[in-house]
This record gives C-alpha cells, sequence and structure tokens, in this order.
C-alpha cells in the first residue's frame, strides 16, 4: 500500500531513535552524552565489547564504526526483527500511537474487525493463563513438568489451561462485554447447531497461543488431556484472523532469530518447537497442524534461505519430509532450498534433546542433508536394479522429478548430481586402456625417460586422435545424432529409449543428452538457448565438427523426414557395429579357455557383420533401394533399422505418429 506524503517524517519525529535502539542494546553511559542525544553502545549486529555503536539522536541516523551498519528507526526494526518495510511502518506506528492509514474506508473497517477479533483473542489467552494456576488444572501442570517445562517457560510461551466446562471462557468474554459475534467469529467458541448459546470449543486442554508474524494472537491449539480424545491436537478454526495455511507456530520469535545469523529449523508440533527454542535453537517453527502448504514454504524463504525441515524420525515423519520434497521441486529458486535432518531412531526432536542434549541435536542438524539426497534416497530405497528394466524404471521416475524443477539452472546442478549417484550406485564402466610409458622397451630416449606413467592434457583426451582408431566413426555417429535431435527436437521424444540407453563416447556427448532429454521437445529455439546456456562448451564442440556441418539432418533442418530416417539409419549403424565388437571381445575370452571350430566361425561372423555394418550399402551385393534423398541403401539393412524403430512410418506428408 502507499503512504500519504509526510506519513514517515511525521513517525519518524514522533518516536526517538535512541528508545527503538534502546530495547535491543546497553548504553555505555560513560562514552553517551544523553543531553545532546549521542548516544554509544555495543553494536547489535555483531559480537563485540567495545562501545562503537553510535546513535545520534537529532538526526535519527545509526552507524558502526565496527561493522559499518547504518540506517534510521525503520531500517534498524527491520534489521533486528526480520521484517519487511510496510511491517516494520506499522510496528514503528503502533509505538507512536500512529493509526495506519486505511485505502479505503471498506478497509478500514475490515481492519477494525480484524483488531477487535485479536483483542477478543488476546483476552482468551489471559483467561486460559489464569487457569492454569488454579487446582482444576494440577494433572495439566504435572504433564508440563514432565515435559521438562519450568514456571518460567510456561510464562515465556503463555501456556494456559483451558478446564472441562461447556461455557467457562464463553460466561468470561461475556461478563467483559464482548459481544456473542466477536467471541464466535474468534474462534474460541461455536455455536450449537439449535441455535442456543455459544459453548467453549477448548475443553480439558493445555492451550498454546498462536501468533502471527506481528505478534497478534490470532488463534489457539489444544493438547488433550484424556488419551481417549478423539483429536490429540486441536487447532482454533479459519477465521478472519487466522489461516492455518498462510502462519507458522513461533513465527515472529524465530524471524528475529533468523535475522542474527540463527538455522530457520521445521519441526512437526508445538512441544518440539518449544523443546528447540528452549535449548538454543531459537528460530525454530512448525506448520498449525496440517502438512507444509506452499504459502507455508514460501513464508520459511522469506525468514531464511535453506529452512532445516527437522521432522520425526518415524513412519509418518519421513513420508512428511517427502510431501515437502514433492511441494518445493516446481518452486525452487537459485539460493532457495531445503535440507532434512532426520531424527535417530524413530525420536522427534524434543524426545531427542531430552535423551541426548542440545549437542546431539545440534550435530543431527549440522548433517542436514539436500534435497537432491532425500530424492535420491527415496527413489532406491528397498529395491532392486539387478536388470537393465528396473534401471530404466530409475531413470525414468528420476527425469519425471527433474523436469518438474523450473529453473534450468538448478535442474542442471539436480541432473549433474543424480548423474554422479547413480554411478556410485551402479559402477562406472572402465575404458580406460593401460596407460603409455615413454621410454618403454630398447632405444629410450632419455630426454623424455620420467619414473610413471604420462597424464595426457584435457584437450588430448578430449580429441579424436585419442580415441580408438575403429571408434573414431562411432563418435562422428553419435555427434551427426546429437545434432540432428538438438535442430529437430521434435524427434527427441521418437527415439528417447534408444538415445537413454545407448553408450556415448564422446566428450561432452553426455551432458547434451542430459540436455536432450530433460529439454523442450517441441521448440528448437528455446532447447537450443537451454543447451548454450547449460552446455556451452559441448554444444560448440559438436557443431564445429565438419562431418556435422555437411551432415543433410543438420544443413536441412525443415526435412524433419529426412532426419528421422538419418537418425535411425546413425543409431543402427552404432548398434550393430557396437554389437560386433562385443561378440569378438567375448569370442576372444572364451578361445582362452578351450579353442574351438565353433569359437573360430563366431570369430568370423562377428567380423562379417563388423565389416558390413560399417561398409555400408555401396560395398554389398544385395538388393538395393534408393530413398528419397538420393542415398542408396541395402535393402535388408533397411529393414532391419524398420523392424528396430517399427513405429517410424513414413508419407509424402511427413512421418506418421
Amino acid at each position: 500500500m502507499s503512504l500519504p506524503p509526510g506519513f514517515l517524517d511525521e513517525l519518524r519525529n514522533r518516536v526517538s531513535l535512541s528508545s527503538v535502539v534502546g530495547r535491543k542494546v546497553t548504553w555505555d553511559l560513560r562514552k553517551s552524552n544523553q543531553a545532546k542525544g549521542d548516544m554509544w553502545a555495543p553494536c547489535p549486529f555483531h559480537q563485540e565489547k567495545s562501545a562503537s555503536f553510535h546513535v545520534d539522536d537529532r538526526k535519527g541516523f545509526y552507524y558502526c564504526f565496527g561493522c559499518h551498519a547504518k540506517g534510521d528507526a525503520l531500517t534498524f526494526i527491520k534489521e533486528t526483527d526480520n521484517l519487511g518495510f510496510m511491517e516494520a511502518v506499522e510496528v514503528l506506528a503502533r509505538e507512536a500511537g500512529m493509526p495506519m492509514p486505511a485505502r479505503d474506508p471498506r478497509a478500514a473497517q475490515v481492519a477494525d474487525r480484524r483488531s477487535q477479533l485479536a483483542e477478543v483473542m488476546e483476552e482468551a489467552v489471559k483467561w486460559f493463563r489464569l487457569q492454569l494456576r488454579t487446582s482444576a488444572a494440577s494433572d495439566a501442570r504435572a504433564y508440563l513438568a514432565k515435559r521438562g517445562l519450568s514456571v518460567e517457560a510456561q510464562e515465556r510461551w503463555e501456556i494456559g489451561f483451558a478446564p472441562d466446562a461447556r461455557q467457562g471462557l464463553y460466561l468470561a468474554l461475556r461478563q467483559k462485554g464482548v459481544a456473542d459475534d466477536l467471541i464466535v467469529a474468534s474462534g474460541v467458541c461455536a455455536k450449537p447447531d439449535d441455535g442456543g448459546a455459544p459453548y467453549d470449543r477448548f475443553r480439558g486442554r493445555i492451550i498454546f497461543p498462536i501468533r502471527d508474524g506481528r505478534g497478534r494472537a490470532i488463534s489457539l491449539g489444544g493438547r488433550a488431556m484424556d488419551p481417549n480424545a478423539r483429536a490429540k491436537y486441536l487447532n482454533g478454526p479459519e477465521t478472519e484472523l487466522f489461516d492455518k495455511g498462510r502462519n507458522l507456530f513461533n513465527h515472529a520469535p524465530a524471524r528475529e532469530a533468523a535475522g542474527k545469523g540463527a538455522p530457520l529449523v521445521v519441526a512437526e508440533g508445538y512441544m518440539d518447537v518449544i523443546a528447540l527454542a528452549e535449548a538454543g535453537f531459537k528460530a525454530s517453527v512448525a506448520p498449525l497442524g496440517t502438512a507444509v502448504t506452499e504459502d507455508q514454504l514460501r513464508l520459511m524463504w522469506r525468514i531464511s534461505d535453506e529452512p532445516i525441515i527437522a521432522l520425526d524420525g518415524d513412519t509418518a515423519g519421513i513420508r512428511a519430509a517427502l510431501r515437502v520434497i514433492d511441494l518445493a521441486l516446481p518452486l525452487l529458486e537459485a539460493g532457495k532450498g531445503l535440507r532434512f535432518a532426520v531424527m535417530p531412531g524413530g525420536m522427534d526432536p524434543d524426545d531427542l534433546i531430552k535423551a541426548q542434549g542440545a549437542g546431539t541435536m545440534k550435530a543431527v542438524l549440522d548433517g542436514a542433508l539436500p534435497m537432491v539426497k532425500l530424492l535420491w534416497n527415496r527413489e532406491i530405497e528397498g529395491k532392486t536394479f539387478d536388470s537393465p528394466e528396473r534401471k530404466a524404471a530409475l531413470d525414468k521416475s528420476l527425469r519425471a522429478h527433474l523436469k518438474r524443477i523450473v529453473d534450468p539452472s538448478i535442474r542442471a546442478h539436480y541432473g549433474e548430481d543424480i548423474k554422479q549417484l547413480r554411478m556410485e550406485l551402479f559402477g562406472q564402466r572402465s575404458r580406460a586402456a593401460k596407460p603409455f610409458q615413454p621410454g618403454m622397451g630398447r632405444g629410450r630416449n632419455p630426454r623424455f625417460a620420467q619414473d610413471g606413467p604420462v597424464t595426457p592434457m584435457p584437450s588430448t583426451k578430449g580429441s579424436l586422435l585419442a580415441t580408438a582408431p575403429e571408434r573414431v566413426e562411432e563418435v562422428l555417429r553419435e555427434a551427426v545424432i546429437l545434432a540432428a535431435l538438438i535442430f529437430h527436437p521434435v524427434l527427441i521424444r521418437r527415439f528417447e529409449s534408444v538415445l537413454e540407453r545407448i553408450e556415448l563416447i564422446g566428450e561432452g556427448h553426455e551432458a547434451l543428452r542430459f540436455q536432450l532429454l530433460n529439454g523442450p521437445d517441441a521448440d528448437a529455439a528455446a532447447l537450443y538457448e537451454q543447451i548454450q546456456a547449460q552446455a556451452p562448451a559441448a554444444l560448440d564442440a559438436l557443431l564445429a565438427r565438419p562431418h556435422v556441418q555437411i551432415a543433410p539432418p543438420v544443413r536441412n533442418r525443415a526435412d524433419h523426414d529426412l532426419a528421422e530416417f538419418c537418425i535411425a539409419e546413425g543409431f543402427a549403424h552404432l548398434e550393430a557395429s557396437r554389437g560386433a565388437r562385443r561378440e569378438i571381445a567375448e569370442a576372444m575370452e572364451d578361445i582362452e579357455g578351450l579353442a574351438d571350430e565353433g569359437l573360430t566361425w563366431r570369430i568370423a561372423q562377428a567380423n562379417v557383420a563388423r565389416f558390413s555394418a560399417l561398409a555400408g550399402p555401396q560395398g554389398k551385393t544385395a538388393e538395393g533401394v534408393l530413398a528419397s534423398n538420393g542415398v542408396q541403401m541395402d535393402k535388408d539393412e533397411l529393414e532391419g533399422a524398420r523392424s528396430l524403430w517399427d513405429s517410424i512410418q513414413f508419407s509424402k506428408d511427413g512421418p506418421k505418429r
């Protein structure tokens, strides 16, 4: 909302800066001059013993000569209480006794109504706190003492007690002149269906006040004393003041503590938050009797960039954490994330602190896992990946989760982390040969002699010269296939399964495959822009290859039929040549044990198949066909490719889907 001209100036004039700052610091009276409004104190923004924080009351500004913090009263409130600008204005206006300007008469009426409801809630909190001291609350006091809450802690958290009476609170509020409609609208009492007098909503329960970010009481939470009660914990209903999906328990104190550097910890319930805060983890909050909502998640991120979700270690707590992951994935932004601290032994934070102390709790929080690790653990827990089909199912599930991440940079980093975790799970197949050592054997040249193998330069490792001679063509075929898919992304889904499983050996080809499988598959410009942003080096190296530049599916970017045919042909050649090589390698292994005519025949046939695949149709005598693009192909080879991708059909109007 906009503020009228002069409102902020009048606000600053009504409240002295020293009175605002004085609530947070202890003045050094030897160095300060109160008569002149020249005040000094240790800085509240960083730890120090000397008084280097200066307040000039006449000018209305402060400055720290240590950490260089500076500003006025509004800035001080914003920084120390971790508030937004308008929230700080409201706090200062309340202290100055100035009403906040209303947008219009209707808004003023609504604001007045909300103020009245907040006053009713404050009266209810006071009444419940008084009841905790009565004889009827002896069991409640014993329960709180058993949970380790001292009388001082009960006062700090304003804990109260609701006696098991139908109209105890209602009659108390009526005696103070509160109207029935306000009592019911506040949520502390309910109106029966038969139209009789309202009755107390909370009975026989320990009461926890729920306050908003401005410190106003907006609802109540009650813990039943009767073990047979239908609901162990009960929150107030949705009201004009209270929306449980948009608020957090202990919001304001946690925000202030987080503003001073404390990590934001998200627990499950009231007692967990209280236990955490009493143990020194002041920036602790909890959702209000519901699973974490999108609004609550955004509220957490306004308090802290990386909240720690510290839910119970039992099955329900783990399920709740996994629901948070599903909620958070589409909302992730750069710098905004989540970490997860799983309590050991099925305990909750309260149990852990009581059993092992705050030190153990800190160690658990310090060891909180990033969200990507918990996502990975969920997908692999209790599963065995002993077949290609199971591995493919894992990949498919992970890709579906990654696609829900909107930010392309975060999606790419998640993909890299998951790729690394996948390699650790399945093991990385090594293709490195025994390194060459200069000077080996006779005729050794002393100029090049050295101990141990020579480490190749990165540029050499990635070049075609470093690739085994028989695999150079494979690298080039991979490059043409990837380039064709980049410029014809509508074909990605057609070849998705074979693109996922095929081995890629070219430098940078893995990164390009990841982008193709996780990028837009209908917009060539958008896909190219994403790859250029996420894998620029791999893209530049790919497009610089002469074979790619002259390839028909790359040069003719409008002809999807031609591209589809060439991609299918490329995959067929790769699978044929690699299959032949595998067959020869297996036969060579077997020949070391027992050589016979069968093995000799296998090697011969594998070589025939290998050279046949590499030679292409021009080296064959079988019946040939002429493709629409002028390329001659062997008829048997073409039929083989068609049977491999039997879903691909061609017509003059384009590929049939």
